[in-house]
């Protein structure tokens, strides 16, 4: 989850020449586009999992320096979650918080990444975008990317910021998608593609019912919890069921261990 200024959150449905590398993406991303891609008939959908999501926060001090008690702020962003356990593995949301000129890039990514290159983060253009999902080479000299500084960590993982001026909102609004770099404990970037679809009618719309998303949300993690029950128990089955294939290997009793009957 994004951390609010006085306590709140909203929850989140984020070694410059290795940076360099590597913002191709990855066979994992166009699998992920394919499966997202189809529905449960076959055929093609057109789904966002961009949303955004406002409340209230309080606040010491706005721009000018104005005692302030509370503001709006709000996010616009972007999770994907493991479906067999419920973590997030990356999240990407723009910040804008009532009368502040500047709004934030923020972006979490897992635990185990290393702190101090901070993240990279590069806006695809819809046709790069198709390319990286087919695994095509891309010129990344076209690319501009962009460094964030970790700001945060916390049991979901770390959230790295900046500041998002007007360029790089449109860059995401026209764009196809995001490609995310982080570097993990080994000195090896690792990718988290965002896809865009959906950012700018989330930017621009109003914001969601928060209480509708929260059940909704629950509803998800409920989901993702008796899958796991499930999983579990099909282990322990499996387990048993190896357990008792053993026991009928076994010699019966009064058998000589390494192979047939004791001699009386």
């Amino acid at each position: 989850m994004f951390a609010l200024p006085g306590g709140h959150a909203l929850v989140a449905l984020s070694a410059a020449a290795l940076f360099a590398l590597g913002l191709v993406a990855t066979p994992t991303m166009a699998q992920d586009k394919a499966a997202a891609a189809k529905g449960k008939d076959g055929k093609a959908e057109h789904q966002s999992a961009w949303v955004k999501l406002c409340e209230t926060a309080k606040f010491k001090k706005d721009d000018a320096g104005k005692e302030v008690d509370e503001k709006k702020i709000c996010l616009t962003h972007h999770e994907r979650l493991d479906g067999n356990t419920g973590m997030v593995l990356v999240s990407a949301a723009i910040r804008d918080v009532e009368g502040q000129a500047k709004k934030s890039l923020m972006v979490m990514v897992p635990l185990g990444m290393a702190i101090p290159p901070g993240v990279r983060a590069a806006v695809y253009t819809p046709e790069q975008w198709a390319k990286a999902a087919k695994n095509e080479k891309i010129d990344e000299k076209q690319l501009k990317p962009v460094n964030l500084k970790y700001s945060l960590c916390h049991p979901a993982g770390c959230t790295a910021e900046m500041e998002a001026d007007a360029g790089l909102i449109d860059q995401m609004k026209k764009g196809g998608g995001i490609m995310i770099l982080a570097m993990n404990a080994a000195a090896k970037p690792v990718g988290f593609p965002v896809p865009l679809d959906g950012f700018t009618a989330a930017f621009d719309g109003p914001p969601v019912d928060n209480e509708k998303y929260a059940q909704a949300r629950a509803q998800l993690m409920k989901q993702i919890r008796e899958r796991q029950a499930k999983a579990i128990e099909k282990m322990k089955e499996e387990r048993k069921a190896q357990a008792d294939a053993a026991k009928l290997l076994d010699p019966p009793p009064g058998s000589d261990k390494k192979g047939g009957d004791k001699k009386k």
